[in-house]
C-alpha cells in the first residue's frame, strides 16, 4: 500500500460558494477532479499530488473489507473442523460397534447416516478426479479437481472483496482501486503462514496435514503477489496519468520500500516453481525462509506502523511460535541421542534403521525431517517412516531413493554387506517374527537426528469393511505401515475391516526383498484373524519376469507357487483382467449390497498356503478396484502412494467407478474413502 507521510497542502473540504471557482485539490461534489490545477505549475502540482494521495476518505471500508476476508477464512476453516471431528466420529463409533460384533459396522445404518453418505458420495465424485497431462507433468501438475473448486472459490471471493464499494468517480478512481488490492493482499499474510506451520492449530482443527495444505500455501503466495502487482500497477497509472510520477518516486518514501517488498515476493514465487524447487531442495529451503524474513521486514517499512499491526505482526507470531513448538518436540525426541544404521538395497535404494530415539509414538504414515550431520550438517530431509511404534522393536525404519544430495551420499557410503532388507533365511529365526535387527557388527552407526513426527491427515483404514492398498516403489513406506498396523490391531480387538487387497508395483523382483518379511509376517497375523488378506506384486521391467512368461506363453494362465517363501509366480500371458462389461455394471448396480458376491478368505483359496502373488506387468486398477468394491458390506477405503501417473489413475478410476455403481443411490453400493500420497514435496 503505497501510503504516505507528506503533508497534504491542499484544503480538501467541499466548495463552500456554489459559484466560486474550486481551488487545485479542492473536492468537488465529494470527488477529486483536476478543475483549477495548472499542472505544470511545480505548486500546483504538488498540490494536486498530495491530495491524490489522500486515502482517509475510503481507509475505514478497505479496513473493513480485510476483515471481511478474515469473515469468510473463518467461516471455510469452522465448516472444514466440524467435518473433520464429525467424520472422526463416524469412525471411532465404527470400532466401537465392531468391538461388540454388531453386524455391518461400516454401513450407514439410519436415515440420517445415510443422507450424509449419499451427500458425501456425489461430493468425493466431483472432487477426487485429477487432469494432468503427462508430458508437462515435470513442469506442471494440475491439482485434483476438489482442490481447483477451493480455489476457484477463494480468487472469486478476492475479485468480490476487490470490486464491491470501490467505485469512486474522479482522479482518485486507480488511487482507491489500487489500495484496495494492496489492504487485500496485507490481509493474506496471516494465512500464508498459518497454512506452512508444521505445528499449528489449522492442521488440528481441520484434519489436514501441513504438507497437504502446502498447495494452498503456494496458492495464497501468488494471490499475495497478484494483489500486490495490481496494488502497485493501478497507483501507477494514476501517477502517470496526471504526471505526477517523478514526485511520487523522488518523495514518496512508500513508493521504494513497495518496489523492494514486490521484487522479493516476485523472487520468492518464482522460486517456488516445482522444478527450480526440486533442483536444489536444500538451498530453496534455507534462501526461502530467509526470503520471507526479507519480506517482512521491508513490507512494514513501506507500510505505517498502524496498518501493520495485525496483518504483519500475527503472522511473525505465528511463525516464530511454530518453530519454539518444533524446537521443543525436536529437543524432547532427540533427548536421547540416535543411532542409525545403513544398508544398501537393490535399485539404488538405502534403508536406515535409526535405534534408541525417545520418539516412542507415531501413526501409521506419518514421516520425520531426518538428518544425519555425517551426510549433511544442518540439513534435514523428509522421510516416512516405514515401521510402526510396536514393530521393529520400536525403531524408526526409512527406506529412501537414492538421488543427488543427501540420499546420494547415504547410498554410497553404504556397506554392501546385505542384499535384502529384513530377509532373513527361515532357519535362523521364526518366520513371523521380524522385529529383531539381524546381528551386524559390522555395520558402523552415525548420530540421527529426528524431527516430527508430521502428516498423517488420512483416516484410520481400520474403520472400513474392505481396504485397497496401492503403492508404486518407495511408495510402500507408506502403504507397509498401514498394513502393519491393521495386522497388530486385528490380533487383539475385533475390527470392521473383512478384507485388504495390498498391490506393489515395482521395477524388478529383486524389490521384494525390501519388505518380504514384513508382507509375509502380517499377512499370516491376518490369516488368524478374521482378516483376509490378498497381497500381489507387479513386476514392470524385469527380465527374469519377462523370461519366464516367454517360457511360459503357451501355457493357460496361471500361477506357480513356492511355499518355501510364500511367494507365487504368475503368468498372465500378457493379457490384463478385461473392465466391467455395461451389462456386468447394471447388474451390480441393480442388485442390493446383500447379494453382492462377497470376497472369498484366503483360508478357502486353492493358495492359501502362499502369502503373496508376483506378477509381470502393470496391474489393471479399474479391475482391481470393482472386485474389492463388489465384496464390501460398508465403506471402502483407498489408499495409494507413488507416482503422479499412478495417483491420477486412482482418482479417475474411483471416481468413475463410483458413479457407475451409484454408490448411496440406492443401489446397494457403498461408499468409497481415498487418500492419494505423492513422492512430490
Amino acid at each position: 500500500m503505497a501510503m504516505t507521510n507528506v503533508t497534504v497542502m491542499a484544503n480538501t473540504t467541499a466548495m463552500g460558494d456554489a459559484g466560486a471557482m474550486p481551488m487545485c485539490g479542492d473536492m468537488v461534489s465529494n470527488y477529486l477532479t483536476t478543475a483549477g490545477c495548472n499542472l505544470t505549475n511545480a505548486t500546483d502540482l504538488m498540490t494536486f499530488w498530495g491530495s491524490l494521495l489522500e486515502d482517509d476518505m475510503f481507509k475505514s471500508v478497505d479496513e473493513a473489507y480485510s476483515a471481511y476476508f478474515w469473515y469468510g477464512i473463518t467461516i471455510v476453516i469452522a465448516i472444514a473442523s466440524f467435518i473433520n471431528w464429525s467424520y472422526k466420529f463416524t469412525l471411532s463409533a465404527r470400532l466401537r460397534a465392531a468391538a461388540v460384533q454388531r453386524p455391518f459396522p461400516a454401513k450407514p445404518s439410519n436415515l440420517y447416516t445415510k443422507c450424509v453418505a449419499t451427500i458425501t458420495a456425489v461430493v468425493r465424485e466431483v472432487t477426487y478426479p485429477q487432469y494432468t497431462p503427462a508430458a508437462l507433468s515435470r513442469f506442471f501438475t494440475a491439482p485434483p479437481t476438489g482442490i481447483f473448486l477451493l480455489l476457484s472459490l477463494y480468487f472469486g471471493f478476492l475479485v468480490g472483496l476487490e470490486l464491491v464499494q470501490d467505485f469512486i468517480p474522479g482522479a482518485i478512481y486507480y488511487q482507491a482501486f489500487g489500495l484496495r488490492a494492496g489492504w487485500l493482499s496485507t490481509a493474506q499474510t496471516p494465512l500464508l503462514i498459518l497454512l506452512v506451520g508444521k505445528k499449528n492449530l489449522l492442521a488440528l482443527f481441520t484434519g489436514i496435514s501441513a504438507e497437504r495444505l502446502n498447495i494452498f500455501h503456494r496458492w495464497v503466495a501468488r494471490s499475495i503477489w497478484l494483489y500486490g502487482t495490481l496494488h502497485w500497477i493501478s497507483m501507477q497509472y494514476a501517477w502517470t496519468y496526471y504526471g505526477v510520477s517523478d514526485l511520487e518516486h523522488s518523495m514518496d518514501p512508500a513508493y521504494p520500500t513497495g518496489i523492494a517488498a514486490w521484487g522479493v515476493l516476485t523472487w520468492i514465487n518464482v522460486s517456488s516453481i516445482g522444478p527450480l524447487r526440486n533442483w536444489q531442495y536444500e538451498f530453496f529451503v534455507v534462501q526461502h525462509v530467509l526470503s520471507f524474513i526479507g519480506y517482512f521486514i521491508v513490507l512494514l517499512m513501506h507500510l505505517p506502523v498502524e496498518y501493520a499491526k495485525i496483518y504483519i505482526y500475527i503472522p511473525t507470531g505465528l511463525f516464530l511460535f511454530d518453530r519454539l513448538i518444533r524446537a521443543l518436540f525436536f529437543a524432547w525426541n532427540n533427548r536421547r541421542l540416535g543411532r542409525a544404521t545403513i544398508t544398501p538395497l537393490a535399485g539404488d535404494v538405502s534403508r536406515i534403521r535409526v535405534q534408541n530415539l525417545g520418539l516412542k509414538d507415531w501413526h501409521a504414515g506419518q514421516h520425520v525431517l531426518l538428518s544425519l550431520p555425517r551426510f549433511g550438517i544442518l540439513q534435514s530431509h523428509p522421510a516416512t517412516i516405514a515401521s510402526t511404534p510396536t514393530s521393529h522393536n520400536g525403531d524408526l525404519v526409512f527406506i529412501l531413493k537414492a538421488h543427488k544430495g543427501f540420499t546420494g551420499r547415504l547410498n554410497k557410503s553404504a556397506i554392501t554387506t546385505q542384499e535384502s532388507l529384513w530377509a532373513v533365511k527361515e532357519s535362523s529365526r521364526p518366520s513371523t517374527s521380524y522385529d529383531a535387527e539381524p546381528a551386524q557388527p559390522q555395520l558402523p552407526k552415525y548420530l540421527a537426528l529426528v524431527s516430527g513426527p508430521y502428516g498423517s491427515s488420512h483416516s484410520d483404514f481400520a474403520c472400513f469393511s474392505s481396504v485397497l492398498l496401492i503403492a508404486g516403489a518407495t511408495g510402500i513406506t507408506f502403504t507397509l505401515p498401514l498394513l502393519l498396523n491393521i495386522a497388530e490391531r486385528a490380533t487383539t480387538t475385533n475390527l470392521p475391516l473383512k478384507h485388504v487387497t495390498f498391490i506393489w508395483i515395482i521395477k524388478s523382483s529383486s524389490y521384494t526383498s525390501w519388505v518380504s518379511d514384513e508382507l509375509c509376517a502380517a499377512v499370516r497375523r491376518m490369516n488368524k484373524s478374521r482378516i483376509s488378506c490378498d497381497v500381489s506384486i507387479y513386476v514392470t521391467q524385469d527380465g527374469g519376469m519377462a523370461d519366464y512368461n516367454n517360457s511360459n506363453r503357451e501355457k493357460a494362465p496361471g500361477c506357480t507357487c513356492t511355499n518355501a517363501n510364500g511367494l507365487c509366480y504368475c503368468n498372465s500371458n500378457g493379457v490384463s483382467p478385461p473392465l466391467r462389461t455395461e451389462a456386468q455394471q447394471q447388474r451390480y448396480k441393480r442388485q442390493p449390497l446383500e447379494n453382492i458376491r462377497p470376497i472369498p478368505s484366503r483360508e478357502n483359496s486353492a493358495a492359501s498356503s502362499n502369502l503373496m502373488t508376483v506378477r509381470s506387468g502393470r496391474p489393471n486398477i479399474e479391475t482391481i478396484l470393482w472386485e474389492t468394491l463388489e465384496g464390501a458390506e460398508g465403506e471402502t477405503g483407498v489408499a495409494v502412494c507413488g507416482p503422479l501417473a499412478l495417483g491420477v489413475r486412482t482418482r479417475t478410476a474411483v471416481s468413475s467407478i463410483s458413479g457407475q455403481r451409484g454408490v448411496h443411490k440406492g443401489t446397494g453400493a457403498q461408499g468409497v474413502y481415498l487418500h492419494v500420497e505423492g513422492f512430490h514435496w
